[in-house]
């Protein structure tokens, strides 16, 4: 039912999205006026390749080259339906000012090409950001009763599938090495595949270099390709899976639980943070993994955490999708006080999912420094 009230919505959008982009912005630039009906049956033909990739989301029948181009069209759809949003909140008080009739048809002209130039250029950075490799963040988290410095490296929403596929994975494995991490964590959402279609592209894995271990929680993407399979996979990659459960380890209660999305598809591996805590050592400082930011809301807000790190949001990925996101999550981007004791660090995440496209909300690799 979640699936097919999903696709139902995902349908609405894309055909009001570009419904809109073309009536209320490209059939009203005079500059496209002899080609309005290639405009018009372009746009049809970009409505019906959307909707082919949501036919097939959750199917391998799409070769990776094609499904990057279709995925490539959403994200310019939304971005084109950003600009037209904007078009329409300037033209149309342009539009009410008394000039006369040649000044009026000035100011439209300059209107236009300056809106087709920032689509331009919104469209250029949003790809090239998209495509870009991950960059290294550096954060600094204070945690009381840390004996000694812990560095921790933080990987969240790689979304090897598709289109990210193997040689990607190996360049986030030689940076992540380069940064001599005591731990990495992965926070969800690894892979967009199921185990048979996986074959070695999660290998470079094994290839990791952490003092103390590789540790990972399933995201909602996991649960979507098979969630068990897919741990029993990275397990035998030499991933430890902390999924309601947790380690002592670096001076630190490592804890992890399952995401929230097993409720919503009456999944039995539901989060369970009384059993994540289960045998916990008071006097440590506890990190708990959690791949949406949202598991939060699920806390009483009195459980010994001290820091909770996720992922998921990819910081919005598409400017301005992040308002949207923020209705769906308390967190979207950063370091967050929760309560007095608990804190809550949300990554970008190192790939993307869908369009190849990001707009200030540059993917990463998060180096958190733990420190007393």
């Amino acid at each position: 039912m979640f699936r097919l009230l999903f696709a139902l919505f995902a349908t609405l959008v894309i055909i009001g999205m570009n419904a809109y982009v073309y009536t209320r912005f490209l059939k009203r630039i005079d500059l496209f006026a002899p080609i309005q009906s290639v405009l018009k049956w372009g746009m049809v033909g970009v409505v019906g390749l959307e909707m082919l990739f949501l036919l097939t989301l959750r199917h391998d029948t799409l070769t990776s080259e094609v499904f990057f181009v279709i995925a490539g069209f959403i994200g310019a759809s939304f971005m084109l339906f950003c600009v037209a949003i904007v078009y329409d909140l300037v033209h149309l008080p342009l539009m009410r000012v008394r000039y006369d009739a040649s000044r009026r048809m000035m100011l439209k002209g300059i209107l236009d090409v300056t809106m087709l130039i920032l689509a331009l250029s919104y469209l250029v950075r949003g790809f090239m950001g998209g495509l870009s490799s991950p960059k290294i963040t550096e954060v600094t988290v204070r945690l009381k009763g840390l004996e000694a410095p812990l560095e921790v490296v933080q990987l969240s929403d790689v979304h090897i599938g598709k289109v990210l596929g193997k040689a990607f994975l190996e360049e986030i494995v030689h940076s992540v090495n380069a940064l001599d991490a005591d731990i990495v964590v992965i926070t969800g959402d690894l892979v967009d595949l199921e185990v048979e279609s996986i074959g070695d592209a999660l290998d470079p894995l094994l290839e990791i270099r952490s003092k103390l271990g590789v540790y990972f929680v399933p995201g909602n993407h996991e649960y979507f390709h098979g969630v068990e399979a897919i741990l029993t996979h990275l397990e035998s990659l030499h991933v430890r899976i902390l999924g309601n459960t947790h380690v002592q380890v670096g001076g630190i209660n490592l804890a992890g639980v399952y995401d929230v999305m097993a409720s919503r598809m009456n999944h039995p591996l539901v989060p369970d943070i009384t059993a994540a805590l289960a045998g916990h050592n008071p006097d440590l400082p506890t990190v708990l993994l959690a791949h949406q930011p949202k598991y939060v809301t699920h806390l009483k807000g009195d459980e010994p955490i001290d820091l909770v790190l996720c992922g998921h949001t990819h910081a919005g990925q598409i400017f301005p999708f992040g308002l949207l996101v923020l209705l769906d999550q308390p967190y979207l981007y950063g370091l967050y006080q929760h309560t007095p004791r608990t804190q809550v660090f949300v990554s970008s995440g190192a790939g993307f999912w869908g369009p190849p496209v990001r707009v200030m909300a540059p993917s990463e690799i998060v180096k958190l420094s733990l420190r007393s």
